[in-house]
């Protein structure tokens, strides 16, 4: 039995139908669980807020308060070391004459003079580029006590530091009498009356290093100037040295 296109049943609509909503509804479902997972991915979570230190850009800075303190200009000059404070003129005060006197062996008398004595003083190295040579001489003249230009030409007893300069068959003809063992040793720059500059009149003497020793011989004070330019301001005539031992 045979049926035609007009009397097919109508169960099979149905079934169509039924399927076509099911589909539909699948399809539905799993747009809208897509949808959800896109939106979850660009969601941002925002970090936990966290302490704000420091002023922020832009806003005033308010100044701290400084307490004050009691110190004062006056203290911090009185805080000034020793070493650093300008010398007195302690040789202008000394008395030439309550020197002690000493004897060689040769029979000369010698006055026992030390740096305390020699170095007593200020004295302010002149500016050289005057050409007033007599201005010059007038101004370092008046920088040494008279109670130190009295010992010009006197015979002396000084103790202080070897320094050679000049050396010649074993023997030191030349050399620098130093008031501080660091100036001849450790490279120390002595200012113009902390050393005085000797040439043996005999033969020479032995070198000795790193100990005081006593030069006698004829003393020089004034100025001493080479090619116009002050290179000292003490000199002696060296006779004969002592020391270390016998001092």
């Amino acid at each position: 039995m045979y049926l035609s296109v007009n009397q097919q049943p109508r169960g099979n609509g149905l079934l169509v139908l039924i399927c076509l909503i099911v589909v539909l509804s699948a399809g539905g479902f799993m747009f809208w669980g897509y949808q959800t997972k896109q939106n979850s991915l660009n969601t941002v979570v925002a970090p936990p807020p966290t302490e704000v230190r420091g002023t922020k850009i832009g806003e005033p800075v308010t100044p701290v308060p400084i307490a004050p303190t009691n110190a004062t200009v006056s203290t911090v000059i009185d805080a000034t070391p020793a070493a650093l404070a300008a010398p007195t003129n302690n040789a202008a005060n000394l008395d030439p004459s309550k020197l002690e006197k000493v004897k060689t062996g040769e029979g000369h008398e010698y006055l026992t003079v030390g740096f305390d004595y020699l170095s007593g003083f200020e004295y302010v190295i002149p500016e050289e580029g005057s050409t007033n040579a007599v201005t010059k001489a007038d101004a370092s003249k008046d920088q040494i006590p008279k109670t130190v230009r009295s010992l010009n030409n006197q015979r002396v007893a000084l103790k202080g530091f070897m320094l050679p300069l000049k050396v010649e068959g074993g023997l030191i003809t030349e050399l620098l009498v130093m008031r501080d063992q660091s100036m001849c040793c450790y490279g120390s720059v002595p200012k113009i009356n902390e050393w005085v500059s000797v040439k043996m009149t005999s033969k020479g003497v032995k070198p000795i290093m790193d100990q005081a020793v006593t030069l006698y011989g004829k003393l020089k004070v004034g100025e001493i100037r080479e090619n116009g330019y002050l290179v000292g301001i003490y000199e002696m005539d060296g006779e004969s040295m002592a020391g270390p031992l016998d001092l």
